[in-house]
């Protein structure tokens, strides 16, 4: 008797998901991986230029995913991008905190401009406190949600030379720990991953030698790539999960290791 393979299904069938700076790099990947398990994924950006082609190329794979414009710096456009998810899915059961602003790199602490540091800080750690406050009512009545902050392993090992996106991430680790129990009676987990360089559009900047030193002290000494992260995200935001909060976890081929 020949037995017909069952359909394989994804472990986030139907779980509505926003995933902010998702109109390229990581973002886009994380939002392409929790698409391929069977979400349905909003995707925010500022970037409008860029953010109808990665709606396209989700939906031109039949996945369901929407754009949102949003500025993670602007408490009126963070309010306005959860609503919109809001009615765009139907609900939200899920929240990956990805805006960051990643170029305040190249300088020692001493010639940071402040305008580069308070940009910085309003982006990465203003704006993930921001979205996470705006979709935690609709987390709530998930009664699954899920948070995801995109912190960094230079705020674990102190990275030089990039002082404003070093502290700001160290305050997303920070505001991992604290929202995880200020929100654990709303049954909603927040975790944070941590990763290493990874080859985007927003790490070209970063001096060759820098690379070089990612690869020769990882334990696997290769480049990172937007995929070797996407599955930290998936498995955060799954059933598999939902005893896992307050956590950070270092994607990074070993570079750092806890």
């Amino acid at each position: 008797m020949t037995m017909t393979p069952m359909p394989q299904i994804g472990q986030l069938q139907g779980r509505r998901i926003l995933v902010t700076g998702a109109a390229r790099g990581l973002g886009f990947a994380f939002a392409q991986a929790l698409c391929e398990h069977g979400a349905h994924v909003a995707l925010a950006d500022l970037r409008e230029d860029l953010l109808p082609q990665a709606v396209a190329a989700l939906q031109g794979r039949s996945f369901s995913a929407v754009g949102i414009r949003v500025d993670v710096s602007d408490p009126a456009s963070v309010q306005h991008c959860a609503d919109h998810a809001l009615r765009a899915l139907g609900g939200l059961d899920g929240l990956v905190n990805n805006a960051a602003v990643t170029d305040s790199g190249g300088k020692g602490m001493d010639d940071i401009e402040v305008a580069k540091w308070d940009q910085v800080m309003q982006v990465n750690v203003r704006g993930t406190w921001l979205m996470t406050r705006a979709c935690r009512p609709a987390l709530r009545a998930s009664g699954r949600g899920a948070v995801v902050h995109l912190a960094s392993d230079t705020a674990l090992w102190g990275a030089p030379n990039l002082m404003a996106y070093v502290a700001s991430k160290g305050a997303v680790i920070a505001m991992t720990h604290a929202m995880a129990r200020e929100m654990g009676a709303d049954g909603i987990t927040v975790n944070a991953v941590a990763p290493g360089l990874v080859m985007v559009e927003a790490t070209q900047y970063v001096p060759e030698t820098r690379h070089r030193h990612y690869i020769d002290q990882r334990a696997l000494q290769r480049e990172q790539m937007p995929e070797d992260v996407a599955g930290a995200v998936v498995y955060a935001m799954s059933d598999g999960a939902r005893f896992v909060t307050g956590q950070v976890l270092a994607v990074n081929g070993g570079f750092v290791m806890n």
